[in-house]
């Protein structure tokens, strides 16, 4: 393998609070994340990294293809992944890289590979993709999105977490063996902290519900803003409780620490394997999570909280030493992680791609020079004025809607977002609030998105999944199976007999009758 064409580690979490990691020691939330920790210290961490989208399925569509939410058909969850969009795995597969995804993506539609080559298991089938408990199914509403907590009473071993890291050591161990000298790009996708808040018990021991840090914003200019009680309303979390609230809170913390947990497992176990040495780590998340702030959980909403997210870069080089640790201010975009990561590695990028490269100025150990980050959320509704578009600029973030009032915010001076100072910014921040919202206006046109996304409505029948729904702690196999996660992943009930039945991305001729019989997966 060259060492101009390094390995991608690619960890992925589900909703993790930027303020969740360790060593954030001014404004960190007293979770134990060592393993990201080292990271973040041991490579580039940007303090201010945002999602293109604050929900899980238009986030990972950007993330996929490097565009911001209008250009990825990025809408919500029930729109597909548009088949003539390219994605980072079939950019590094076309350049030589043998391409793999381990865990959660939340694809809509039947182009459930996107672009990978391998894919030795899918979503959960449950309800969003998630390991609910008791398993069963539709056994999940809204309202326990927040209050299903506490002590996980799924097999640590049969839990989400712990399949990824055992398909990916898999996968890696399977390529040494196999084809050496190839180049590989591996994705594990980890469920949690995401809903339902429950994990190991030592884990949820570490915390009390009753010594918790408070949330730090309890009431503000935004705190009554219709998207803000609609989805209080939504997601019944005007009827919890002070104490429920810091219950869901607590087990937050704990899954917090069972992610990093995992992630410390399987480096450790690459790099005993040798697997890191000429490898480039990636931690991030999709989006956030409120986790109580302003008596709002779940995400969708603009405060950093639900819009920020934790990102970190380490090349092999800061490994040995070759290039010292980084922490970058300017705020940046995980649809820059498309360019960045071609940068890196030597891959051709394909045009058209929104994000910024920031592969030199890691190199360099300079500030990137970056326009404005852009968040998007363009998700109908019961009410279509709830859609906004965010804009990020130094101290100062604006948020533009659809129909309703605007937000201007001054980060430095409230870093909480309490105040709007949209009518109250004189002199140079009224300069910059013009320019901001000019920005916006000129870069969106919601009337256009709505008629974009009406267009995209018509792709979801036409790319339907075949599978039906299972219940909440099974399987997607690539096969297009469907398997319990107490049963082992390689002699499952089989679902359809033709993968192409199901997924109409599925890369492989297979004899399916292997499958029927409880035959392996031949990679």
């Amino acid at each position: 393998m060259s060492d101009d064409k390094p390995n991608v580690l690619f960890l992925l979490s589900d909703q993790h609070n930027y303020r969740c990691v360790s060593h954030r020691k001014e404004d960190g939330h007293p979770v134990r994340t060592p393993a990201i920790d080292s990271l973040a210290t041991n490579g580039v961490y940007y303090s201010e990294a945002y999602t293109p989208s604050p929900l899980c399925v238009p986030a990972r569509y950007c993330l996929l293809t490097g565009r911001h939410a209008p250009r990825a058909s990025a809408w919500g969850h029930s729109y597909v992944l548009p088949p003539a969009l390219e994605t980072i795995p079939e950019t590094f597969s076309d350049d030589g890289y043998e391409t793999c995804l381990v865990g959660k993506m939340h694809l809509g539609g039947n182009r459930q590979y996107a672009g990978f080559d391998h894919r030795p298991y899918g979503d959960l089938t449950g309800k969003a993709g998630h390991q609910h408990e008791p398993p069963g199914p539709n056994n999940v509403n809204l309202t326990s999105y927040v209050n299903d907590v506490g002590v996980s009473e799924i097999p640590e071993s049969m839990t989400q977490e712990r399949r990824v890291n055992e398909e990916s050591i898999a996968f890696l161990r399977e390529h040494r063996a196999s084809d050496p000298d190839r180049p590989w790009f591996l994705c594990a996708s980890f469920c949690r902290p995401h809903w339902p808040r429950r994990a190991p018990k030592r884990f949820i021991d570490r915390y009390d519900a009753e010594t918790v840090p408070r949330p730090d914003a309890v009431d503000g200019d935004a705190s009554d803003h219709p998207l803000t009680n609609y989805l209080r309303n939504r997601y019944g979390t005007a009827e919890m409780t002070f104490d429920e609230s810091m219950e869901a809170r607590a087990s937050y913390f704990a899954c917090v620490d069972f992610v990093d947990e995992v992630i410390k497992d399987l480096l450790t176990t690459l790099e005993n394997d040798g697997l890191l040495e000429n490898t480039i780590v990636v931690y991030t998340s999709d989006h956030g999570d409120m986790i109580g702030e302003y008596s709002s959980w779940d995400k969708h909403i603009w405060h950093d909280e639900s819009t920020r997210v934790p990102l970190s870069i380490q090349l092999p080089e800061h490994r040995s030493n070759g290039l010292p640790a980084k922490q970058v201010s300017t705020p940046v975009s995980l649809i820059d992680l498309y360019p960045t990561l071609c940068g890196l590695t030597n891959v051709a990028r394909p045009n058209g791609l929104d994000g910024h490269d920031l592969s030199e100025s890691i190199r360099s150990g300079e500030e990137p020079d970056r326009e404005p980050v852009y968040v998007d959320y363009l998700t109908p509704l019961s009410n279509d004025d709830m859609e906004y578009r965010m804009i990020r600029d130094g101290r100062y973030k604006y948020v533009k809607f659809r129909t309703l009032s605007d937000f201007f915010f001054d980060l430095e001076n409230d870093p909480h977002e309490r105040t709007n100072i949209l009518d109250d910014a004189g002199g140079k921040r009224a300069s910059i609030r013009d320019q901001l919202s000019a920005a916006i206006e000129e870069s969106l046109d919601f009337e256009a998105a709505v008629s974009s996304r009406q267009k995209a409505d018509n792709l979801i029948g036409e790319h339907k999944l075949g599978c039906p729904e299972g219940t909440g702690n099974a399987y997607h196999l690539d096969s297009g199976r469907i398997v319990d996660a107490d049963t082992p992943l390689y002699h499952p009930h089989v679902l359809a007999e033709d993968p192409n039945e199901v997924y109409d991305d599925y890369p492989y001729e297979v004899d399916s009758g292997s499958f029927a019989n409880g035959d392996g997966l031949d990679w």
